[in-house]
């Protein structure tokens, strides 16, 4: 049914809690896994003094740290669970480079665990999958991580 999956992640356990379905879905039906992360460039005000220089440092340890992850889970998804698997670090808004991503991979399934943040917390933090239900133009499989 679902040839390609692309699952955003974010280095979370939580996130994580997508894998067991995704793996499953692969073994049954071949399906090809793309994991991607989305690295947004720091926010700044412009009253803040800082050296560009440092935000681009610590821009490119998060890209170089989301490769690394990314690049390990592969390998323990193919070692381990005999599931093949690309990445891709994206950069921008989350959202809108998941949406890009999956556009890329050209997947006709978005699968992501849910932080299942409610009231007050939802609105600070925001939230990837309801983002992600406003814009797709795919099917998503949404799984509630559990604490």
């Amino acid at each position: 049914m679902y040839s390609k999956v692309l699952v955003p992640l974010d280095g979370s356990p939580r996130a994580e809690a997508i894998l067991p379905h995704v793996i499953e879905l692969a073994r049954r039906c071949g399906t090809e896994v793309t994991l991607v992360q989305v690295i947004e460039m720091p926010h700044l005000r412009l009253t803040d003094p800082v050296d560009a220089s440092l935000i681009y440092q610590e821009y490119d340890r998060r890209v170089q740290g989301a490769r690394a992850y990314l690049a390990d889970l592969r390998a323990r998804l193919l070692e381990d669970e005999g599931v093949a698997a690309h990445y891709v670090v994206a950069d921008g808004h989350v959202v809108d480079g998941i949406m890009e991503a999956a556009e890329q991979a050209e997947a006709d399934l978005i699968a992501l665990a849910s932080h299942g943040r409610t009231g007050l917390a939802h609105v600070f933090y925001g939230s990837v999958a309801l983002g992600l239900l406003h814009r797709a133009d795919r099917p998503l499989l949404v799984v509630r991580a559990q604490d």
